[in-house]
């Protein structure tokens, strides 16, 4: 049996790749949503979907 050996912590950017277009806007969408539902729960939580919805959402422009 041969040793196999592999990177701890490597790994692919999500901007890389035929589908990243359609998985970051997926995401933004689900993020989007979670914001949504979370800000009548707790505003903290909500405010943090809205943060990575605005992030994702930014490197969609970015790649358009």
């Amino acid at each position: 049996m041969k040793n196999q050996y592999c990177r701890v912590g490597a790994v692919t950017p999500i901007t890389s790749g035929n589908q990243a277009v359609s998985i970051l806007e997926f995401r933004y969408q689900s993020f989007i949503e979670k914001a949504t539902d979370a800000t009548y729960m707790d505003t903290n939580l909500g405010e943090f979907f809205k943060r990575k919805a605005q992030g994702i959402k930014r490197i969609l422009e970015n790649l358009g």
